[in-house]
């Protein structure tokens, strides 16, 4: 019997996609596993059977999945917050928030709650009735804005504003002392957390958390963390430490085994769809003032693109509107910068080529657009840009990858598959079905760098499916039951 932390040596009975299973069809093949790579693949039995077994029964072995947009520490403790998705205003919100147990410091933390669908607005007044002294913290779904109580104000030492809200770098600064937490028990919520994405095929995931991850990733690999695989990112605050540490993206974090990587400069340009700042062409349909912002000066977009690019480190431009995404284009053809555009919710159409000409990746959450929907038919009504795209990225020869920007969307590859493939998360038809892609095009966007093969000599860094995602509708794609997840074949998940 094979269990979880063993080094399998052999899968047996499984069928592949992509290019290595072409010339067995479907029919069940064997994989041979050397030193954590494919060493072999051939029909079944024809390779012998020795050392630990993994027995595939006919299940579809896929390659390990990703998740290309991820805030960890706060994803981790999202779990421990009051869960406000599922407020219908501002008052069920406030009452949701003033019934909930609180932590030990007697906070009350909130995650989730979606203003910009709510009919009443939320305000100091409301959250000091429902809660009175007692700290009380409401996060946004878009992690953009935070609301607050009067006692959550004075515990911060900031003055309080009419409504209670705080947007942008304020909320930000507002998120990471919420996240500053002791560092065993974040350690542990993130172990915990890695575990159950272990379990949904997860062998690797970019990390956005508003820290300095090069020491959180060393402290986590010190203390035994081998869940998946990690490349950690870091914010402009901490650029000039990162070049005068040597840091390049792609190389290895020392002394952490192979698993954690240095990853991009991460640039936050415009704010965000839910809080009304994303930088848009045209007016927000609830106020005709209102075309977002940018919250970093395009000049100063370019000065961090060029020092990143001359110490060897890739960017990650955050850029929602489309006046942004075409800002940071502007940006990547200036300096000839490498990396991504994470978010490109609202793009234009002669963008398109101009991402696929500067090989700009589009880091793209396919949940968002099942999601926004709503959203985007109130207060995107007057945009021409297109919202949301995938397919049209791809047919312009643009390099996509997937992820969720957990806790923004739940860290689940197979949701955000779904989304990808089916464009709607309930009985309404797609939106925009246009914008569909293949289960072949999804699966190879929610790969390492959306461009990972099964092959020999690749990684054994594999997803065995007890259902078929070639041919699984939309409900058993979003719950996809996974057998085994393998990292460099060891088993991180057994069911």
């Amino acid at each position: 019997m094979t269990a979880a932390g063993e080094h399998v040596d052999v899968i047996r009975a499984v069928r592949l996609t992509g290019p290595a299973g072409v010339p067995f069809g479907d029919d069940p093949v064997d994989l041979l596993i050397e030193r954590g790579r494919i060493a072999d693949i051939a029909p079944t039995g024809a390779l012998p059977a020795r050392g630990v077994v993994l027995d595939g029964e006919g299940g579809r072995v896929i390659p390990g999945l990703w998740d290309h947009h991820v805030h960890t520490v706060q994803w981790a403790l999202d779990a421990e917050r009051v869960q406000l998705g599922e407020a219908r205003s501002a008052a069920e919100a406030a009452r949701m928030m003033a019934s909930a147990v609180p932590l030990a410091d007697e906070r009350v933390i909130g995650a989730g709650m979606r203003d910009a669908l709510w009919p009443d607005q939320p305000s100091l007044e409301a959250l000091d009735a429902a809660c009175g002294d007692r700290a009380a913290y409401a996060v946004n779904m878009d992690v953009h804005s935070v609301w607050l109580n009067s006692a959550a104000f004075r515990r911060e030492g900031l003055a309080p504003t009419a409504d209670g809200m705080l947007r942008e770098e304020d909320a930000f600064e507002i998120s990471r002392r919420l996240n500053t937490a002791d560092d065993a028990m974040a350690d542990a919520a993130v172990l915990r957390a890695a575990e159950r994405a272990a379990a949904r095929g997860i062998t690797g995931i970019v990390d956005f958390d508003m820290a300095w991850n090069a020491a959180a990733w060393q402290r986590r690999s010190d203390a035994g963390f081998d869940a998946h695989r990690v490349e950690f990112a870091f914010y402009a605050a901490n650029l000039e430490r990162a070049v005068a540490d040597g840091l390049r993206t792609g190389e290895l974090l020392a002394g952490t085994d192979g698993l954690v990587r240095v990853g991009a400069l991460k640039l936050i340009t415009d704010g965000s769809l839910g809080t009304r700042t994303a930088a848009c062409s045209h007016a927000y349909g609830d106020d005709p003032s209102n075309f977002g912002t940018f919250t970093i000066d395009p000049d100063a977009v370019r000065g961090y693109l060029t020092v990143a690019t001359g110490a060897g480190l890739d960017v990650a431009v955050h850029a929602i509107g489309d006046r942004a995404v075409a800002s940071a284009l502007d940006a990547f053809t200036y300096t000839q910068a490498r990396g991504t555009i994470e978010h490109a919710q609202l793009v234009r159409h002669a963008d398109l080529a101009r991402f696929a000409r500067l090989g700009v990746v589009a880091s793209v959450q396919p949940e968002h657009a099942v999601d926004d929907r709503d959203l985007v038919g109130t207060l995107w009504q007057h945009q021409q840009a297109i919202s949301h795209p995938v397919a049209s990225l791809l047919a312009a020869g643009v390099p996509v990858r997937f992820g969720s920007d957990a806790p923004v969307a739940p860290l689940d590859p197979w949701l955000t598959i779904a989304a990808a493939v089916h464009r709607t998360g309930d009985q309404r038809d797609p939106w925009h079905p246009e914008e569909r892609v293949s289960i072949a095009a999804a699966l190879r966007a929610s790969s390492h760098h959306g461009e990972t093969e099964l092959e020999i000599g690749g990684i054994a860094d594999l997803v065995l499916c007890a259902g078929d995602p070639l041919t699984a509708g939309r409900e058993e794609l979003r719950r996809m039951p996974v057998t085994a997840t393998l990292l460099g074949g060891r088993l991180t998940h057994l069911a």
